[in-house]
């Protein structure tokens, strides 16, 4: 029997060895988009199938928690249970079980698993453009969004590959801004000072 292949989520060519369990990001061979895929080992072992009766642990070995007929090959490090091959989940070179994994994921408890990142360049572009709804606001945020754009410029972006166009955009308008406010009160001062003159 032999394992499905694994297929590009997008465009769904079929991705080779050399594009799993990768600590970056890869470009798919079909369509480019920038992927990160995780396989379990026991997808890449060849099926073998059982006889009868026959016991996949011997007498003193550890058994899986999940699969009790199974041989265990390490614990968990989050919770110390004995784990097969199929349960293992290795991530950074540390290994859990899919429960960890999962409460982890959820509570933020595993450091190394990174499920969402801030989007700095949308906040950034949300702080230049929401307050020109009403143009006083920009006063303050113009300067927090220049801080934010220079601030994170080199942070890690959206786990899907975008440019740093955002950034740019806000880094403009935030910058026009400041200078309409500079202007603005310039002549507001001169006008002021001419009719007291």
């Amino acid at each position: 029997m032999t394992p499905s292949p694994v297929r590009c989520p997008q465009c769904q060519t079929v991705l080779v060895d050399g594009a799993f369990n990768q600590p970056e990001l890869r470009p798919c061979p079909g369509c480019g988009a920038e992927l990160q895929v995780e396989v379990f080992p026991a997808l890449f072992r060849p099926f073998t199938p059982g006889r009868a009766g026959e016991a996949v642990i011997l007498e003193g070995e550890s058994a899986c928690f999940y699969h009790p007929s199974k041989k265990a090959v390490r614990p968990c490090e989050g919770c110390g249970r004995f784990l097969c091959a199929l349960c293992d989940c290795e991530l950074h070179g540390q290994h859990f079980c899919p429960a960890c994994l999962e409460v982890g994921k959820r509570k933020g408890k595993i450091k190394s698993l990174e499920n969402h990142r801030t989007l700095y360049d949308s906040i950034a572009l949300s702080l230049a453009i929401y307050p020109l709804l009403i143009f006083y606001f920009t006063v303050i945020t113009a300067p927090m969004t220049l801080y934010v754009a220079i601030r994170y410029w080199n942070a890690p972006r959206s786990i899907v590959h975008r440019t740093k166009i955002r950034y740019i955009f806000a880094i403009i308008i935030a910058t026009l801004q400041i200078v309409g406010w500079g202007v603005g009160i310039y002549f507001l001062a001169t006008a002021a000072t001419r009719r007291h003159g």
